[in-house]
């Protein structure tokens, strides 16, 4: 996989990436609609997690608590750039 953090001077996330990490990249670029709508089932743990991202990000803390609840995930304390390389980090590895 190509580094992901390269990969957002892009114009489109690698095919490889993971559900998640397409979704963070996404958001990353400001789209916001196609970052919800790729995790948008939350099936897995780790969906629910950047769905809840994505919902503090846009100041929707009540369904960001719910998400977080969702993937056993404290509710995020830090700058939203730290959680964003927080999840990032965790996805990568």
């Amino acid at each position: 996989m190509a580094d992901f953090r390269a990969s957002l001077a892009d114009t489109a996330p690698d095919a490889a990436l993971s559900p998640q990490l397409a979704a963070m990249w996404w958001a990353k670029k400001g789209d916001w609609h196609k970052a919800h709508d790729i995790v948008k089932d939350g099936s897995a743990a780790s969906s629910a997690w950047v769905h809840a991202h994505l919902h503090r990000v846009e100041g929707d803390l009540g369904n960001a608590d719910y998400w977080y609840r969702h993937a056993n995930q404290p509710v995020a304390r830090d700058s939203l750039e730290a959680e964003w390389e927080r999840i990032v980090s965790t996805l990568l590895t």
